[in-house]
């Protein structure tokens, strides 16, 4: 039996009306003329990538896909459907699907369209094939180990997994990297290319990196969104430089130690005033 998702070497049977009938022990498959690469001859010899159509039938294509069952790669976003998932271009004329148990829990932090997701291909209970996200162990089998030498330097790379806790990415030049929830002021979507700043090269060769701005820029953006929200409620915050480090962060998703910088920043340029526990705007 020969297995769909895989590139098969084929033999030309015969011509058909809509295409050629391609055959390797005893089996035949279909490849449809707007399949084929060029003029084919019977007994011409042929790879192919096979899959089944909506019907079912056996279907091969001379457009071969980068990714295929048990090997991994890059696949473009190229459609998301809520309550279904994304299907992918993995660089052959059929698209496959992700489905939705194989992604974020929350549709916000889903791929967007041109977002890219590292996968293979697998089956279904029904035997049909979709894309499927790489797991942290095979992440880790292809990865190389970064060194020192990265250390505050800047790397991009692309999210594979995300959630509450952080966000783990492969950059560009293969390293794992990991983002704390606490290095990042949202929660970037999967599959989405991000920037970042090496803040630790670990023992292991994996990168612990910053989305935030270094300090100084930093307290100057935070110092920005504070006032913002002060004038949002009416001149008053019920928050000082006491305030409770998980209150400070569910609001403005900063750090205790962020916001206190800010607020000095705020208070040597007498912008804001604090009394009693709140945090005034001075007029």
């Amino acid at each position: 039996m020969i297995e769909i998702g895989t590139i098969q070497t084929m033999i030309v049977d015969r011509k058909i009306d809509n295409g050629y009938v391609v055959k390797k022990d005893m089996q035949e498959a279909l490849l449809h003329f707007n399949e084929a690469d060029e003029e084919l001859e019977v007994d011409q010899k042929v790879d192919v990538f096979l899959y089944l159509d909506k019907k079912e039938k056996l279907t091969a294509s001379m457009k071969l896909p980068t990714v295929v069952m048990d090997q991994y790669g890059w696949a473009t976003v190229v459609n998301v459907i809520p309550n279904l998932g994304a299907f992918v271009d993995i660089g052959t004329t059929k698209e496959f699907l992700v489905s939705k148990d194989d992604l974020p829990l929350f549709e916000n932090v889903w791929p967007k369209e041109g977002d890219k997701l590292y996968v293979t291909l697998g089956k279904d209970r029904k035997g049909r094939l979709l894309a499927l996200p790489a797991t942290e162990g095979v992440i880790l089998r292809e990865i190389e180990l970064a060194p020192d030498s990265l250390l505050n330097e800047t790397v991009k790379g692309r999210v594979y997994h995300t959630s509450r806790e952080g966000s783990a990415i492969i950059t560009e030049e293969d390293y794992r990297g990991f983002i704390h929830h606490t290095e990042r002021k949202t929660e970037p979507r999967l599959g989405e290319l991000v920037e970042g700043r090496v803040i630790e090269v670990k023992y292991d060769g994996t990168l612990n990196i910053s989305l935030r701005p270094l300090k100084q820029h930093g307290m100057v953006e935070d110092a920005d969104m504070i006032l913002e929200h002060l004038q949002e409620h009416d001149g008053m915050i019920p928050f000082s430089d006491k305030s409770d480090p998980e209150d400070i962060r569910s609001t403005f998703n900063i750090s205790k130690a962020a916001f206190k910088r800010a607020l000095g920043k705020l208070l040597k340029e007498g912008k804001i005033e604090q009394r009693d526990g709140n945090t005034y705007l001075k007029k």
